[in-house]
């Protein structure tokens, strides 16, 4: 199976590295992206939005050519369920990193600091415990050292969606920073009615904190491996 990785904000496709290997040993053909803008700190970032990174991710399953597995980290699960709107017909399963659908008009975060005109990975202070878990202070190093600020737009943007069909394509969402259980209660509230609308949801606990590829890489790999089982 071609499974493509899509990383969240401030990360490329390398960020997927210790989570590929144990993908290519069970016989999956696997594509970290690296989004438009994201190819390096000191790359032309400012006039990129969000649907340049859908239509990038889009351009790749076209070339593929072929049945594709979706996997979104974070504000990726946006940009994979856009991918799904727009090829529901070649997606067999999307997969959501700590992350859910974001339904049409909906936007990934715009309440993170800005700095000219782009979003640098902020203080640790702007997040909240649960995000944190497990990363430790070697990680967190790490993280910063690769940390691309990523585009304006990307999290600013409203999402477009507009083909039902995104329905019918079955999803895993893996919880890591909170319980299935909080995500069913969020479903009953209302507050996550494109989730709701999905025919075949499956969720799965990895508990830690947002960044599971890198404080549970071989874990996170494992789900995915499950998921794509089920």
């Amino acid at each position: 199976m071609n499974i493509l990785l899509i990383p969240g904000l401030w990360l490329d496709g390398d960020s997927w590295g210790d989570v590929i290997p144990p993908l290519e040993a069970a016989g999956h053909t696997v594509h970290p992206m690296t989004l438009p803008g994201m190819e390096s700190v000191a790359s032309d970032r400012s006039a990129i939005g969000l649907r340049d990174h859908v239509n990038a991710v889009i351009e790749r399953v076209d070339a593929i050519g072929a049945p594709v597995v979706l996997v979104g980290h974070s504000g990726g699960g946006a940009i994979i369920h856009a991918v799904v709107d727009a090829r529901p017909e070649s997606v067999t399963r999307a997969i959501y990193v700590d992350s859910q659908p974001i339904g049409h008009g909906g936007l990934i975060n715009d309440e993170l600091p800005v700095e000219g005109g782009e979003i640098p990975l902020p203080d640790w202070s702007v997040f909240e415990e649960p995000d944190l878990v497990d990363l430790t202070d070697e990680l967190r190093e790490h993280f910063r050292q690769i940390a691309i600020p990523s585009p304006k737009g990307v999290a600013f943007d409203k999402q477009v969606l507009s083909d039902p069909r995104r329905y019918d394509v079955p999803i895993t969402v893996i919880c890591c920073e909170f319980h299935p259980d909080q995500l069913q209660g969020w479903i009953d509230a209302g507050y996550a009615d494109e989730l709701k609308a999905i025919t075949t949801v499956e969720t799965v606990y990895l508990p830690t904190g947002h960044w599971p590829q890198f404080t549970k890489p071989a874990e996170l790999a494992q789900t995915i491996l499950a998921a794509l089982a089920t």
